[in-house]
């Protein structure tokens, strides 16, 4: 199923209202079009109706009067043909005289309108000549921008001949109360549409500026460690409902986390200390019974040994105590521009004796490094880390076997980094132990305290480097990653 954002919904919205309203204005200028359309054919048939009339009434006129018809009778004729149809005007013309008679009986000023249309009267003379050659009624239609002006002339057959009735109207397209009515309705329609589309682009603008702060503000590091931090109320009460929802779920992840956070360290405390107490007892069991042994027997040479087994034994639990304190007692770095190879090569000579005695070979890889270029490093707690993992290295490798210290400088994201790698042909790590092998306490070897890398992770950690087994590699490879220089 597709998921649409608010945003683009609104802006559908915004589309489909600004297309609705380009219809809408559409369809009216369609039925003002055909309302127009209405008023010239009503105009048009009116001119017709009255140009019959002139010729009926002046037909009984010819037949009550005769040849004894005066101007006074043909513009009386003429009103009362036109009375019928407001808005017309028509008269009589000869061929020979031009107009013979006028009226114009609802025109709508101070009186009826008794002077001719000087400027339509080669239009009329035109059309009543038109009338008299063809025989029948002719019409004619001369629109401008704001009307029409519809013309009709009929021949009249009585006793003087070139006579013709005429008749005359304007229909009124872009103006009067419909073309006011419409450009009314258009400019409502279109303030409503624009309106409502500066709004929503105002909400759209708003809205969006409000969700790209509120991302901003969770996609933004946060070096308090915190999942979620507070966010800034934006002014938008749904926003602000849904801002104060991950405020509260924020403030009740940070308790659970503290909360997890003292469980867990108390769960570190008394697994460290079980395994603290663990370490010591069996030194001090073995120191009890020898120490036993040695006073029941009362053999002097079995009390010398005993001793020495006790000396021992308190030797093992010092070393034990001595890697616990540099385990948990943070020393600050003492950075100096290191040369990487003859610390390597240093460590490699102090466990020759080692090697040796196990048939095992130690090579160093560190010529790619440049000459002229160290890294800032703690000398002490590097070489102590690399004598952790090559002694580790040591006792895993078989006889025969090889251990490898290697060195290069590699870059990742643009910063420089050093990579210290001790790489051994032994059976590898156990896979029950491959998870938590940096932690305390953790080691696959029975004589073991499981200290030496946790040790080197401590030490990777205050470089702000890492500590890390090689997954799949073809020997057991520790590295020991750290920045070239620190940030």
């Amino acid at each position: 199923m597709t998921a649409y954002s608010l945003r683009a919904r609104l802006l559908a919205l915004w589309v489909l209202l600004v297309a609705s309203a380009a219809a809408t204005a559409y369809l009216m200028l369609g039925v003002y079009d055909q309302s127009t359309g209405v008023q010239v054919a009503q105009a048009d048939l009116a001119v017709g109706r009255a140009c019959r009339d002139i010729i009926d009434r002046y037909a009984a006129l010819v037949r009550a009067r005769g040849r004894g018809v005066g101007e006074a009778d043909l513009v009386g004729t003429i009103s009362a043909a036109l009375a019928r149809f407001p808005g017309l005007e028509g008269g009589i013309w000869s061929a020979a005289r031009g107009s013979v008679a006028y009226a114009y009986p609802t025109y709508e000023g101070s009186g009826p309108k008794t002077d001719f249309p000087a400027a339509e009267r080669d239009a009329i003379a035109a059309l009543n000549a038109q009338a008299l050659r063809v025989d029948h009624a002719a019409s004619e239609r001369r629109p401008s921008r704001t009307q029409v002006l519809m013309l009709q002339a009929c021949p009249l057959h009585g006793p003087e001949a070139g006579l013709t009735a005429w008749s005359m109207t304007r229909a009124h397209v872009n103006d009067g109360p419909t073309y006011t009515r419409f450009l009314a309705g258009l400019g409502f329609l279109a303030a409503t549409v624009l309106g409502s589309a500066a709004f929503l682009s105002w909400f759209l603008y708003g809205f969006s500026g409000r969700i790209a702060r509120l991302e901003a503000a969770l996609a933004a590091p946060r070096p308090d460690g915190q999942d979620l931090p507070h966010l800034d109320r934006t002014g938008e009460r749904e926003l602000d409902r849904l801002v104060d929802a991950l405020n509260a779920a924020g403030g009740r992840l940070r308790e659970a986390q503290a909360q997890i956070v003292a469980t867990e360290r108390l769960a570190a405390v008394g697994r460290l200390v079980a395994s603290i107490a663990h370490e010591i007892r069996n030194p001090i069991a073995a120191m009890r019974l020898k120490a036993e042994n040695a006073l029941v027997s009362g053999d002097p040479h079995r009390a010398a040994v005993a001793l020495e087994t006790v000396l021992g034994q308190i030797a093992r639990v010092d070393t034990l105590l001595r890697d616990l304190l540099n385990l948990t007692q943070a020393r600050p770095l003492n950075r100096t521009p290191t040369p990487v190879a003859p610390l390597l090569a240093e460590c490699a000579s102090l466990h020759e004796d080692l090697a040796r005695a196990r048939a095992v070979w130690i090579s160093v890889e560190a010529d790619g490094l440049p000459a002229a270029d160290h890294p800032h490093l703690d000398r002490a707690q590097v070489a102590r880390a690399v004598d952790n993992l090559l002694l580790n290295a040591l006792q895993h490798a078989p006889p025969g076997g090889r251990v490898r210290l290697g060195a290069e400088r590699v870059t990742v994201d643009g910063a420089l980094r050093l990579r210290l790698c001790v790489a051994d042909t032994g059976a590898g790590v156990d896979p029950a132990i491959r998870a938590s092998l940096f932690e305390p306490f953790v080691t696959g070897r029975p004589d073991g305290t499981g200290l030496g890398l946790a040790i080197v992770r401590e030490i990777a950690v205050a470089h702000r480097g890492e500590a890390r087994l090689v997954e799949g590699a073809p020997e057991t490879t520790f590295v020991l990653d750290l920045p070239w220089q620190p940030s």
